[in-house]
């Protein structure tokens, strides 16, 4: 069995969790390999005693990826071990960490890949595409959410959005945010939205501070799909993030399209605990 490692190199310092987990791993018998989760700046100094491999390259031949960091880390590398179909498992050494499976005082636990003692769960994604003038100028895959907001300037934007090519409503606000169940406990959960079991397989609308009380939000089948026009009239102050990302610049009468994704992200489960367990531990027992 093949472990690639992506710890956050600004959240595990000195990857001290890290080689925890290679220790426990190559123990068990794992081949390990460590690699860097995204590109770092001039501030980072690698150790001298670590090499850190392509995770391009390493993913092609692994059977498993470990994500060291917050929810945030996990999203990002999750994209490309869902490109790769490999699972994935979370180490939380953020803040929430609401989608990682052990803290950082589990780790051994780990060894319990080497014997397959665990369980994979799937998670639905969106795919969204973006069409300026009936051309595409943008997609990309979510695991989250994505979310169509104003500008810093503190003026509203003005939003349709369609089911099935059914207007749903159309309100001006703050934005829109449309996520998978996955992310309902996320920022959508935030602006007023409903918690969804994230095995579930729906789509979730919630609009951000809507100026409007018939704009509410709605929860659809997997297999509906979305459709958000951006107003043709005000300023040019929209832009579309995916999980968090950077921004995208919306163009007054862009149509952006979600629907469920093609691919789905893979999460390891070490553990037998409750979503609602997850739930109470993370929101109301800190």
């Amino acid at each position: 069995m093949k472990v690639v490692m992506t710890p956050n190199p600004y959240r595990d310092k000195n990857f001290k969790y890290a080689a925890q987990a290679e220790q426990i791993l190559e123990n068990a018998g794992v081949e390990t390999k460590i690699c860097l989760p995204f590109g770092v700046d001039r501030s980072f100094e690698p150790p001298a005693d670590r090499i850190f491999y392509n995770l391009g390259d390493e993913l092609q031949t692994a059977d498993l990826l470990i994500c060291f960091g917050g929810d945030g880390t996990i999203l990002h590398s999750s994209k490309a071990a869902t490109a790769h179909s490999i699972p994935v498992l979370g180490v939380n050494i953020g803040t929430m960490g609401f989608m990682a499976e052990l803290e950082a005082g589990e780790l051994n636990l780990l060894s319990r890949l080497a014997t397959g003692q665990y369980t994979v769960e799937r998670r639905m994604m969106l795919s969204v595409e973006v069409f300026h003038e009936g051309q595409v100028v943008y997609s990309d895959t979510a695991l989250n959410d994505v979310a169509i907001t104003k500008g810093a300037v503190a003026r509203v934007i003005h939003l349709e959005v369609l089911c099935d090519s059914v207007q749903a409503y159309s309100f001006a606000g703050d934005g829109v945010l449309v996520c998978t169940p996955t992310g309902s406990t996320a920022y959508s959960m935030s602006a007023g939205g409903p918690i969804v079991e994230p095995s579930a397989r729906n789509i979730i609308v919630t609009p951000i501070c809507s100026h409007t009380v018939q704009a509410r939000p709605f929860v659809t089948s997997k297999d509906r799909e979305i459709t958000v026009r951006v107003g043709k009239t005000g300023r040019k102050n929209a832009f579309l993030s995916t999980d968090g990302g950077r921004a995208f610049r919306l163009s007054l009468g862009d149509t952006v399209r979600l629907r469920r994704a093609r691919r789905e992200t893979r999460l390891v489960r070490l553990k037998n605990t409750s979503f609602f367990e997850i739930i109470n531990n993370k929101f109301f027992m800190r």
